[in-house]
């Protein structure tokens, strides 16, 4: 089965999944405050799953999720037309939402989605406070005896 027309399959490609408008601002905002990451981030081996910004160091995952896309609680909509196909495919990309995270996790990511209706200050300050929580939580280095 199909998305509903010609129309809808054209516009749906056109839909950027990376660099989008939001995701940029995002990285812009991130850079003014003199935070530096990774982009699309390919942290599972063997997936063509990548993480939208990634704080490598302290393995932070941030995906910036469409509300549309992927099923916000408070904006999702469900098209009139093609309900079946719609719902099959929204709920196939919240399932693989969920299996990111959790293999994200397992492998020692702490992961943050942002929704795209969260205001840019809103989502700055939870990066900067979720980086601020792991960067407490991990050990200082000591130095090694073959490092001294």
């Amino acid at each position: 089965m199909l998305a509903s027309s010609n129309a809808i399959s054209r516009r749906m490609a056109r839909t950027a999944g990376k660099d989008n408008p939001r995701e940029l601002a995002l990285r812009s905002a991130l850079h003014h405050q003199g935070l530096r990451f990774r982009v699309h981030y390919a942290a599972l081996a063997g997936t063509r799953r990548t993480i939208d910004i990634a704080f490598t160091r302290l393995r932070l995952a941030v995906f910036c999720d469409g509300c549309f896309w992927h099923g916000c609680p408070i904006h999702a909509t469900a098209p009139k037309a093609n309900r079946e196909w719609w719902a099959d495919k929204l709920a196939a990309n919240k399932a693989r939402d969920l299996d990111t995270d959790a293999k994200l996790a397992n492998g020692g990511w702490t992961v943050l989605r942002i929704w795209e209706h969260v205001p840019m200050n809103d989502a700055v300050a939870l990066i900067l406070s979720r980086l601020q929580q792991i960067s407490a939580r991990k050990p200082a280095h000591v130095p090694q005896e073959s490092e001294r």
